[in-house]
Formats: C-alpha cells, sequence, structure tokens
C-alpha cells in the first residue's frame, strides 16, 4: 500500500476588486495537518469577526487534541463513527458556537456568521468538512472534480427541480447560504474522505472564486501549476479577472505518495 510522503501546502486571501474590505480567513497548520478556508458575512467587519473566530477555534481545538488525546471535548463523541471525523465535526461545531455567543453578546456583532470548509490529513486520506457554500476540488491527472456541496439556496433549487444553464447563471439570489457556522447554536457539518493518489491536488476556495471563475477556468489554470502557492496566486488573479466581485480565498494542498 503507497503512503503519503510528503504534503505541500499554500494558501492566500485576496479583497478583490468590489469590496473595501476582506472578511475571508485561511489556516494552513502542516503541524496537525490542517487547511481551511473560512468566509465571513455580516458586514461593518463582523464577518471578519466570525471568519477568524472559525479559524482559531479550529487551529486551537486541533493543537489541543494533538498535545492532549485525552482531552475534554465540548460534545459527545458519536461511536458510529471515526475519532477524526469526531474531531474535525467537533471542532467545528465549537466555532460554530462561540461565533453565535459572540453574536448573541455583542450588538456590534448580531447576525454574523462564517461558511467553513477544512480538511485534515489522516493515516486513511484527506477528511473534508464544511458548511455553507465554500468548496473543495481534486485535480488527479488531468479531470478536476467537486468534492463538496454546497448549501446554499441555489443548489437547493438545481436539486429540486432541474435549472436550465440561462436559469442557473440568472438566479437572483446566488449569494443565499443556507447552512453557515453562527445562525443557530448548532449546526449540521458534512464531512467525506477521499483517498489521495500521487500528485493529486487538493484546493480549497471561498465562493469569490468558484463564483466569478467557472469550474473549467480553474480546472484550466489548476492543470497549468504544480506548486501549491503559485497556484493560490494564479487562481485569485483569474477571479480578478473576471470582475473580482467578492473577497477571494484558495488553499492548494499537493500530495506525494512513496
Amino acid at each position: 500500500m503507497p503512503s503519503i510522503s510528503r504534503v505541500i501546502a499554500a494558501g492566500e486571501t485576496n479583497v478583490g476588486k468590489k469590496r473595501s474590505h476582506n472578511e475571508d480567513g485561511f489556516d494552513v497548520v502542516q503541524g496537525s495537518g490542517l487547511y481551511v478556508v473560512a468566509d465571513g458575512m455580516g458586514g461593518h467587519a463582523s464577518g471578519e469577526v466570525a471568519s477568524q473566530l472559525a479559524l482559531t477555534t479550529l487551529r486551537q481545538f486541533f493543537e489541543a487534541t494533538d498535545k492532549d488525546p485525552e482531552a475534554t471535548w465540548p460534545y459527545r463523541m458519536d461511536k458510529s463513527i471515526g475519532y477524526e471525523e469526531n474531531r474535525l465535526i467537533t471542532g467545528i461545531k465549537l466555532a460554530n458556537l462561540r461565533i453565535h455567543q459572540a453574536a448573541q453578546d455583542d450588538p456590534r456583532y448580531r447576525g454574523m456568521g462564517t461558511t467553513i470548509v477544512a480538511a485534515v490529513m489522516i493515516r486513511e486520506g484527506l477528511l473534508i468538512g464544511h458548511v455553507g457554500d465554500s468548496r473543495t476540488y481534486r485535480l488527479r491527472g488531468d479531470k478536476l472534480e467537486l468534492l463538496t456541496e454546497d448549501h446554499s439556496l441555489l443548489n437547493d433549487y438545481i436539486k429540486m427541480r432541474r435549472l436550465s444553464e440561462d436559469e442557473i447563471a440568472n438566479f437572483p439570489h446566488k449569494n443565499v447560504i443556507v447552512r453557515a457556522l453562527g445562525m443557530k447554536q448548532s449546526v449540521k457539518v458534512d464531512t467525506r474522505l477521499d483517498v489521495p493518489q500521487d500528485g493529486d491536488m487538493y484546493i480549497l476556495c471561498s465562493d469569490g472564486l468558484a463564483g466569478p471563475a467557472t469550474d473549467e477556468e480553474i480546472h484550466e489554470v489548476a492543470l497549468s501549476e504544480k506548486d501549491p502557492a503559485t497556484l493560490c496566486s494564479k487562481l485569485i488573479a483569474k477571479a480578478n479577472d473576471k470582475g473580482g466581485p467578492d473577497n477571494i480565498t484558495v488553499v492548494a494542498v499537493r500530495v506525494e505518495m512513496s
């Protein structure tokens, strides 16, 4: 059985061309094998507070449980799933609770929230957890595949009834998400385990990339670059070339097997 010999990761965030400040954030925690993108919302800088609170909470939870696997968790473990999946879900749920509490405690932060997509490299592969419409793609060979499903009003409509490409392009509420951290006291986290192959490139991104740039355009850029840091910069440049209507954040993770 081949095993993971090296993981190279990088991240970059950009305000885009239309926004005055950046409410996105990312984290690359190589010691924990943790990679995260968060896209805050709420305006008046509270979106930035939400995304940074999510990133900080998840990093601290992973670092604490790395050091002490017996540390007390804020939620009971789900015995139907494994330790690592429990850990990722618990970290994201804890971030949700802290954002929700901060919004209740301070009127300035009322209504703030954030999407999150987090991936952690474990022995079995790359474990992905997400809430909202931030995404994970995988480039394997010359094929790009979307590994997450948007928690958005548009995606709900697409699942309920077949929409034409024109209807999708002109959908009036594309930015409405139906699940995010901070909306409620509890949150459902979707997870997926992906077993990597040599040379796989994983791309975590906010909708500032996946909105203006099509999957075909993301695919074309990803095929042209194997260095994660350069790939992040090129994808951000592509989103800005397409108008840069939102903050843009990308984390790229390349896996080498032996």
